[in-house]
């Protein structure tokens, strides 16, 4: 059993062309950019968006299909949706809320709430039938929220953004007890989300969208050890480079984007042929006044554009042939006077390169 969707449909400036897979019992996080097209997919799946073209399949059970003229309303889809503000009913306590989707259903009231407490047990809730949404923190009305989703044993579970309403102090916490949570699920879940750390902790296999279009897919660990757009590159903060290799050499060429127009070479550890991706950490980058005379074989001018704090360094981002993120000091940066405009040179070891097919 599982979840196969290709969906097209266009929306104003979006024109979206998606195809995505989720095996039951699997996460799927799936993350890009504002616009991208993320919430469209999942109204689509949610059948609030009817595709222009393509299928929905459930469980083998055909949810929209364009050339057959089939839509299955929302309301008669098993699919659990919790979106970002929960949505809780405010007029009726957490035990009602739970229960609600059952009721709807036409399930008894006594049994509706007798598995409703069930839920609330196994989210830690019991204790809080009568509160009202309004008395819970963001962390407990979450959890309603999911346990209102689930009551109905629904075979998809869409989240969207579902940490995004609490605080920074909380989502940590709560992060780790959604995931908990999540792995009891034996259907298919897909949660949408711009937030790097949230697809990975909660993803299984993370699915990128960029301007519609799925532009890279694979585990947490194989999307951040091996990005493939400029985008992925920011997101698990990495250096993305793309080149032609010879040997231990390959010509970057870069236009547009800030990034002075021309080519640069950059010195590998290993032989590479043909289109290649190089990718390297911020922190790998050194920055010097004056052209470094070290071992760093890849040195590059550069103009700095960009400065800000990063955690307890500073991320500094250069332009010009090689356009870099640095992570330096905040020492540094006032040794360096690392002020926009300032010209310096970026070095980078080969050794500390990593190099793939693009």
């Amino acid at each position: 059993m599982s979840l196969h969707a290709e969906i097209e449909l266009t929306r104003g400036d979006l024109d979206a062309q998606v195809s995505l897979e989720v095996p039951a019992g699997q996460v799927v996080a799936l993350i890009g950019p504002n616009g991208a097209g993320k919430s469209t997919v999942l109204d689509v799946l949610a059948g609030l968006l009817r595709p222009q073209a393509g299928r929905v399949v459930l469980d083998d059970i055909v949810l929209d299909d364009v050339a057959g003229d089939v839509h299955v309303r929302s309301q008669d889809r098993r699919v659990g949706i919790v979106v970002q503000d929960y949505l809780l009913f405010p007029r009726l306590n957490v035990l009602e809320n739970v229960a609600f989707g059952l009721r709807a259903r036409g399930v008894a009231r006594a049994e509706a709430r007798a598995r409703a407490r069930e839920w609330l047990r196994r989210m830690d809730l019991l204790g809080y039938e009568r509160r009202r949404p309004a008395s819970l923190s963001g962390g407990q009305a979450q959890r309603v929220a999911l346990a209102r989703a689930l009551i109905v044993e629904p075979r998809l579970l869409l989240l969207d953004e579902p940490l995004a309403a609490l605080d920074a102090g909380t989502r940590p916490a709560v992060r780790a007890q959604l995931r908990r949570h999540l792995a009891g699920y034996d259907g298919c879940a897909v949660v949408v989300t711009h937030d790097p750390l949230e697809a990975m902790v909660l993803g299984d296999r993370m699915v990128v969208i960029e301007r519609g279009r799925v532009v890279q897919e694979g585990t947490p660990a194989e999307v951040a050890g091996r990005p493939r757009t400029e985008y992925v590159a920011r997101l698990v903060g990495l250096n993305l480079l793309r080149a032609t290799a010879t040997g231990r050499v390959a010509e970057v060429s870069r236009s547009g984007d800030g990034a002075a127009d021309g080519t640069a070479s950059v010195t590998l550890a290993h032989d590479a042929h043909g289109p290649v991706h190089i990718a390297f950490a911020p922190a790998a980058v050194t920055l010097s006044p004056t052209r470094p005379d070290g071992s760093a074989r890849n040195v590059w001018p550069v103009t700095v554009h960009d400065v800000e704090a990063h955690g307890d360094l500073v991320r500094v981002t250069a332009t010009g042939a090689v356009s870099v993120l640095a992570d330096v000091t905040p020492l540094a940066v006032a040794d360096l006077d690392l002020a926009p405009g300032a010209q310096v040179w970026a070095s980078v070891k080969a050794s500390e390169i990593s190099v793939y097919p693009a």
